[in-house]
């Protein structure tokens, strides 16, 4: 399946957790592009290959750096020309973006992150994801709002030149929140329907913790990835 989209991977130094954003022009990104584990995260996308996403985690799992998961799987890969993969783990980034995935295509090596996008309206995107995450983790912003902030500034520096119509936010934490599972997979303005969803359920959670307290909290904030 083409998904041609804009993503970012990070990775939270205070916490260990790793996180996916990511929107589109197709339905239901969340099923397909984003992979996380305790171990690291990875985007796949262009032509998806969702093998790339499973193993390269389960790789991460056994201990096998990202640029070694993810160089092997991409090199063993007979369409890789026209995929776009991106991970972070605690070792470093991966990022590759295939010759022949269709412009304006690219990506970004950052420290602890990467962003990456093909199809897109121009380099402002990702320029504008780097700066936006650059800035978030500066101010000490908890990893899910650093995520969607920087899928706020890619959407609003053009994103998908196609357009808009699917979302998502996973990451995987020792410290989980309802706000580290969300998906929008068919609306008229994805990204800002996951902020409203994210806003939604941040508000909900300060009201399960009002309710239960603390410990309360953290039970009915384990959520799956």
């Amino acid at each position: 399946m083409h998904l041609h989209t804009f993503s970012i991977v990070a990775r939270d130094e205070a916490t260990g957790g790793f996180g996916v954003a990511v929107a589109t022009a197709r339905p239901a990104v969340g099923a397909l592009v984003p992979f996380v584990s305790l171990h690291g995260g990875i985007a796949t996308q262009a032509r998806v290959n969702t093998e790339i996403g499973c193993r390269g985690i389960a790789l991460l799992e056994q201990g096998v750096p990202i640029g070694v998961a993810l160089g092997t799987l991409v090199q063993g890969d007979a369409e890789r020309e026209i995929r776009q993969v991106h991970g972070v783990d605690r070792h470093g980034v991966f990022c590759h973006t295939g010759g022949d995935c269709i412009p304006w295509c690219g990506h970004h090596e950052g420290d602890a992150f990467s962003v990456a996008g093909n199809m897109l309206a121009g380099p402002r995107v990702v320029e504008a994801m780097v700066e936006t995450y650059r800035r978030a983790r500066r101010e000490g912003r908890e990893l899910s709002e650093r995520l969607l902030l920087t899928l706020e500034a890619g959407q609003a520096a053009g994103g998908d030149k196609r357009g808009k119509q699917s979302a998502a936010l996973l990451v995987a934490s020792r410290e989980p929140r309802v706000t580290h599972n969300l998906r929008v997979d068919d609306h008229a303005e994805p990204v800002a329907e996951l902020r409203r969803l994210y806003d939604l359920v941040a508000q909900h959670s300060l009201k399960l913790e009002r309710e239960y307290g603390p410990e309360g909290l953290r039970l009915f904030g384990r959520v799956k990835y």
